[in-house]
């Protein structure tokens, strides 16, 4: 059993982070909504690398679900699975840190070479 978490917002349930039984959370929006292009691009990503083996989805679903509280709860859901799918790339050796690091500024350099404002705070 993992030790309890120490930085949430939420009571302690002793339930695991995706697991909101019974927390009063308000009513769930049910509209159907279109998906932005992001999430499109974030979703075929992960069934992309999924296909090739690099990782699994249950191995994408333990990585989100091993997040605190508050990481969880203050994330956007494909933004939760970009984060997993950096991650799985890191600790599979897919890619490494240095080269991840390495393209993320080629990318920055791109996109304020385009004229567009880049938020360089790390993704924790």
């Amino acid at each position: 059993m993992s030790a309890p978490r120490k930085d949430s917002l939420r009571p302690e349930s002793g339930l695991p982070v995706h697991d909101v039984a019974g927390l009063d959370l308000g009513p769930i929006d049910r509209d159907e909504h279109e998906l932005s292009f992001y999430d499109k691009r974030v979703d075929a990503l992960v069934m992309l690398m999924t296909a090739r083996g690099a990782f699994t989805i249950d191995a994408v679903r333990r990585v989100v679900e091993a997040y605190a509280n508050q990481e969880y709860d203050g994330t956007p859901y494909y933004d939760r699975w970009i984060k997993a799918v950096r991650d799985l790339l890191l600790e599979q050796e897919v890619i490494g840190q240095d080269e991840l690091d390495q393209k993320i500024a080629e990318i920055y350099a791109r996109l304020e070479a385009e004229g567009q404002s880049v938020d360089r705070e790390p993704v924790a």
